[in-house]
């Protein structure tokens, strides 16, 4: 196996981590935290500028036409830096519609490509204990929509969004724009600072195509997950970091905390659960990119992320003792970053009991089946 990146992804890599760290300065975070808005509109026109917007969007959208492996460096560096743009939600959607309704959806995509307008998603509602709220029924020349597409993340900077609704073949992938008759968008914001909406829709007419076909679900959930939890390595790397040049430093009993057993089995936990969510991360994007299935890997990457993102915030939050807790202090940002993430990936409980539904139904999980001479049989 050969992990060494190309030349090309060194260079989007570095310039991706380069941006964030000029932009994402802790100074700077505390006046935006202040300023209360909900997007970095001065990163997102840089990232525009670079190109970092459309990496994933496809060439004959409009795109660059790179892959997950080239998304998730970037994520990675987005994660570290606490970026508040919609870069993976505005990608994937648009890939999604470039993928199943590339026709239908031209001119949308053409606008995406060029962040005229911006795309949102939320794929985590298949984890909700009550269900899709959503409703889609088949009429004679297309879709009716009732019901609400709950906490939406992004979705007020956006034009459209991408949402799960309730069909009689199951949960399926709509395209809903907020200018059409009949969608309402109730807005909020999201633990660590996204714009959120709840899209109520009465009696919304979509065409045919707005609604994606079966396949669309899994595949822009299995996308969905790679880029979230790429996001949570890079959040919960900066987090180890900025963790262990703490304890270095800080003085208790005659010595640095960080000398004490207690505090080195802690986050040497820590450096173990982050660089088992880096191999799954890994695995899951190398999946996506050669065009193999990942049901279960996203699934265990999914699980890892919500478990990682919650033990290393959570102690992160603990050596730091009194100083964690204060909001003045950067720290604190992360776990609110691996909360949000969490809940985006629907929870680690609800997640693990999907892949244990999938595992108690398959038995062919492992590398050996996707080899050639496996699949020639």
């Amino acid at each position: 196996m050969d992990f060494t990146l190309t030349e090309d992804q060194r260079a989007i890599a570095e310039m991706a981590g380069g941006l964030f760290t000029d932009f994402c300065t802790d100074e700077r975070m505390r006046d935006f935290d202040e300023s209360g808005a909900t997007l970095m509109q001065d990163l997102w026109q840089t990232c525009v500028e670079t190109g970092l917007h459309s990496l994933y969007i496809p060439e004959e959208a409009g795109g660059s036409g790179l892959g997950m492996t080239e998304l998730m460096l970037v994520l990675e560096a987005q994660g570290r830096g606490l970026g508040l743009v919609p870069l993976w939600r505005h990608q994937v959607a648009a890939a999604t519609l470039a993928q199943f309704a590339a026709d239908a959806f031209a001119g949308l995509l053409e606008a995406a490509a060029g962040a005229e307008k911006v795309l949102t998603l939320s794929a985590g509602d298949r984890s909700r204990a009550t269900g899709l709220a959503l409703k889609a029924e088949q009429v004679d020349d297309g879709w009716v929509l009732n019901g609400t597409a709950h906490a939406v993340p992004g979705a007020v900077e956006a034009a459209a969004a991408l949402v799960l609704v309730d069909t009689a073949e199951g949960a399926r992938v709509a395209c809903v724009e907020f200018d059409a008759a009949g969608v309402n968008r109730v807005a909020g914001v999201l633990t660590q600072g996204e714009s959120v909406a709840d899209i109520k829709c009465d009696k919304v007419k979509l065409a045919a195509a707005a609604v994606l076909p079966v396949a669309a679900t899994d595949w822009l959930e299995t996308r969905a997950i790679a880029a979230q939890a790429a996001l949570q390595l890079g959040v919960s790397e900066e987090q180890i970091r900025r963790t262990v040049e703490y304890v270095n430093e800080r003085i208790q009993f005659g010595r640095a905390i960080g000398q004490f057993q207690a505090v080195q089995m802690s986050m040497a936990d820590c450096k173990v659960a982050l660089e088992a969510l880096r191999s799954s991360v890994w695995q899951l994007c190398y999946r996506i990119d050669a065009g193999l299935p990942a049901p279960s890997e996203a699934l265990a990457t999914a699980w890892l992320a919500c478990e990682a993102g919650h033990k290393i915030g959570h102690t992160a939050q603990h050596v730091h003792g009194g100083i964690g807790v204060d909001l003045t202090y950067p720290i604190h940002r992360f776990l609110y970053w691996s909360r949000a993430l969490s809940l985006g990936l629907g929870g680690s409980r609800a997640t693990l009991e999907r892949l244990g539904d999938w595992l108690a139904t398959h038995d062919t999980l492992g590398w050996k089946y996707d080899l050639e001479e496996n699949n020639a049989i």
